[in-house]
């Protein structure tokens, strides 16, 4: 059974999520403060979701906490929803960011997302829709049909295809595509390389640009080849 830990204090949203989520199957354990959630977390669960306001702390703390110890997916649910504090989370290693109020189908769909992503780490080919990157050869296809890519080009297309279905903010790209010769990439040359990226790869809309904030890579349904 798949464990989710819940980290909020607020008790109706808490009962909400709990009951419903066991419903689906999960195993839900709930805590009302950041001293409660790290008594509880191991390793043994598979997802978090994380309040931002707590009464000992922020969400920011504990998800810094929990990085420095594993990979372990984190979703913050919270009612602050400017870009700065969506960013924030999403920089610090979170892997999804649902605002108050939701519905609970909203969120059982982005655990179910964050969830999927999580083997797919293990394995040499990876794909989105009509893509597919092998990291061992180092080859794209799009379409059934190999794609020549510049190094610049293959960092953007992997970092995106690692991390698909996550909202990726432009300065944690940024970050990760500067190479390691300190090489520096700029955001204008993201912005140029997004572009021709997408039209190498059939003008493909699984580059989802997410306003004001950087990039998700997605499933389309025109690309799927259904």
């Amino acid at each position: 059974m798949t464990k989710i830990l819940l980290v909020e204090d607020d008790d109706t949203i808490t009962f909400g999520v709990r009951v419903s989520l066991e419903k689906k199957g999960y195993e839900v354990t709930a805590c009302t403060c950041l001293a409660d959630a790290k008594r509880s977390f191991s390793e043994t669960y598979s997802l978090v979701l994380l309040d931002l306001n707590l009464p000992d702390g922020n969400g920011y703390e504990f998800c810094t906490w929990v990085k420095a110890r594993c990979n372990t997916p984190i979703i913050f649910l919270t009612v602050r929803d400017e870009v700065k504090d969506i960013t924030k989370g999403l920089d610090m290693g979170a892997d999804d960011y649902v605002t108050k109020p939701f519905h609970i189908a909203v969120l059982e769909s982005r655990i179910a997302a964050v969830l999927r992503r999580a083997p797919e780490e293990a394995d040499a080919l990876i794909s989105c829709g009509r893509i597919s990157l092998d990291r061992e050869r180092m080859r794209v296809q799009a379409q059934g049909k190999e794609v020549v890519l510049t190094a610049l080009e293959y960092r953007l297309l992997l970092v995106l295809m690692e991390n698909k279905g996550r909202t990726l903010p432009r300065s944690l790209i940024l970050e990760k595509l500067w190479d390691s010769e300190g090489n520096y990439v700029n955001d204008n040359t993201l912005t140029v390389t997004v572009k021709r990226l997408r039209e190498k790869l059939k003008n493909t809309r699984c580059i989802a640009t997410v306003r004001g904030i950087g990039y998700r890579m997605e499933e389309a349904e025109d690309e799927t080849g259904k």
